[in-house]
């Protein structure tokens, strides 16, 4: 899927979250959202979402202009907040069943890859424990798990490198990830972490006060590993000046 903002702008009062932001994000891409807390990451990934509107500017989804009412063009998509929300009294299975109808996915196999999916992310033995009963990390990869379920062609995740996935988890979502980047979907994560970002991306979206400072290939960031400083450290070295010039 490919993705256009075209000069999206959203205030909250005073505040400019987004500052007329256009970007484009070709299909078969994993995109790091970079910036410190407040930067602006998490609202372009809730616009992206249709969970705010932008007061102006608008999104296309491969060339469609992205409405809230589109039901058929969220259903093509699904947003991961860093605290999904849940039922507490409900299960992860029972998570996955709902996720799955709202979704409209079924069809042959369903009960083999849900299975597989939950072997994979080691919830098989947590399947039908209340999420109360779970840890931040195993709440989020029930969720995780059920998203890949229905096998979305955006993914769109708050912070995924800071959800209290263990190691195992961490790697699971990694190779997942990969797979559906190569498979054609596209991929679109915040996070405050260069070192995740540089390692895991094929591009990187710096966002600074609500702008976009840099959009490129991650392949083009990195320097020699010895170094002092990454390219990532220098943009951010050079932001930090700006701010107390």
């Amino acid at each position: 899927m490919k993705i256009e903002l075209q000069e999206v702008l959203k205030k909250y009062k005073s505040v400019c979250a987004l500052d007329a932001v256009s970007l484009v994000i070709e299909p078969r891409q994993i995109v790091a959202l970079l910036g410190a807390n407040g930067a602006g990451k998490t609202t372009m990934l809730r616009c992206l979402a249709g969970i705010v509107a932008a007061d102006e500017g608008q999104v296309l989804y491969d060339g469609e202009v992205f409405q809230r009412q589109r039901m058929d063009l969220r259903r093509r998509f699904l947003f991961l907040p860093d605290f999904p929300p849940i039922f507490e009294d409900w299960s992860p299975l029972q998570h996955f069943g709902m996720t799955l109808r709202l979704y409209g996915v079924d069809g042959a196999g369903l009960e083999d890859r849900v299975l597989d999916l939950l072997r994979e992310f080691d919830l098989l033995p947590l399947a039908d424990a209340p999420f109360v009963t779970l840890s931040r990390g195993q709440r989020y990869k029930s969720v995780l798990a059920a998203m890949l379920a229905v096998n979305p062609e955006l993914w769109l995740l708050d912070e995924p490198f800071a959800s209290g996935m263990d190691p195992h988890g961490l790697s699971a979502f990694k190779r997942r990830a990969r797979e559906a980047a190569a498979a054609g979907r596209t991929i679109i994560y915040s996070t405050q972490i260069l070192d995740a970002a540089e390692r895991f991306s094929d591009r990187i979206c710096v966002i600074h006060r609500g702008k976009v400072r840099a959009f490129t290939a991650t392949k083009d960031l990195r320097k020699d590993m010895q170094a002092d400083t990454t390219a990532l450290e220098d943009i951010f070295m050079n932001l930090r000046e700006e701010d107390h010039a």
